[in-house]
């Protein structure tokens, strides 16, 4: 017990917790602008896989890292564009298209990955984004390191947050958006486009997961692996489940998953006498614990899963 509190108590254990929650929170926000459509996109793990190849590269290849985040938000825009015609244009199953869209982004970029890079002996590297320190802030004792001593994406990831809030419950776009979610029939009654807006909706979220694929490849490694997601994707979904599709729940949602997930790694280079895959499977296991805590009272948007047809009433 004294071991895994001395793990706790650390200024880098909490800088550590905020980076792991980085690429959660940006793909998080991506799935739930989603889901407030009425579009449930299980294509998320294999967009984020596909983004972080492609950013990847990107990078390697042109020396810039925000033309390989520009690359990784490209590719989630034109997955979530996919996604669109699969379930918006063609009203089919978004179950079996989420899962389609995944199997196809995750094939691609083991594809393009062997077809650009064949199988070196030694895995392709960049240099990766470094810490930014912003002036005054991080020279504040322990509250410093642990908040403002960040790659850029972390400030941008976590400023996102409130700016989705705002939008969902400020802005007549966002009023569009969860009126489409809830009654699309209404909402085309009043003159919205519904498929226009689960289209914006589809194309922001494949966005913000090709910067969530980007941060992992770019920021928190330096280089793409296969294993590179390790199936943060479906993570992100139960997350908007856990934090009743509201960006700031969903974001604390994020940041329990990351202290979990940075305490097993921790744990692991411990004493504590058990087999590190105990470790490992300490975050998911805890993840469908809180699912099944908090799905019961969560109160889902009335037609997500719903095909939109305006002859249907």
């Amino acid at each position: 017990m004294d071991e895994i509190l001395s793990q706790l108590f650390q200024v880098g254990f909490f800088a550590a917790l905020i980076r792991i929650a980085t690429p959660l929170v940006f793909a998080t926000l991506g799935e739930l602008f989603a889901e407030r459509a009425g579009i449930l996109n299980l294509g998320i793990e294999g967009i984020m896989m596909l983004a972080a190849m492609t950013g990847f590269s990107a990078t390697y290849f042109s020396g810039s890292l925000w033309l390989g985040v520009l690359a990784a938000m490209a590719t989630g825009v034109l997955a979530g564009l996919l996604m669109g015609l699969l379930t918006v244009s063609l009203g089919l199953s978004q179950h079996v298209s989420g899962i389609g869209v995944t199997l196809l982004c995750s094939g691609l970029s083991f594809f393009f990955y062997r077809l650009i890079f064949g199988q070196p002996s030694s895995i392709p590297k960049i240099t990766a984004f470094k810490p930014v320190a912003i002036p005054g802030l991080s020279a504040i004792p322990v509250v410093g390191p642990v908040l403002f001593q960040h790659f850029s994406l972390v400030y941008i990831a976590f400023a996102l947050v409130p700016a989705a809030a705002w939008v969902l419950r400020r802005t007549a776009w966002g009023l569009n958006l969860r009126t489409v979610g809830e009654n699309p029939h209404a909402a085309f009654t009043a003159g919205v486009s519904v498929m226009a807006v689960r289209y914006q909706a589809l194309v922001l979220s494949g966005a913000l997961m090709g910067l969530a694929g980007a941060f992992l490849s770019m920021a928190q490694y330096n280089a793409y692996t296969f294993g590179v997601i390790s199936g943060r994707g479906w993570v992100c979904i139960a997350l908007v489940v856990f934090g009743q599709w509201n960006p700031w729940k969903s974001m604390a949602g994020a940041l329990l998953f990351a202290f979990i997930d940075a305490l097993q790694l921790r744990l692991q280079a411990s004493t504590i006498n058990l087999p590190y895959q105990v470790f490992l499977m300490m975050p998911f296991v805890l993840t469908i614990v809180g699912m099944a805590l908090v799905s019961r009272s969560a109160r889902a948007p009335a037609a997500l899963l719903v095909p939109f047809r305006k002859e249907e009433r």
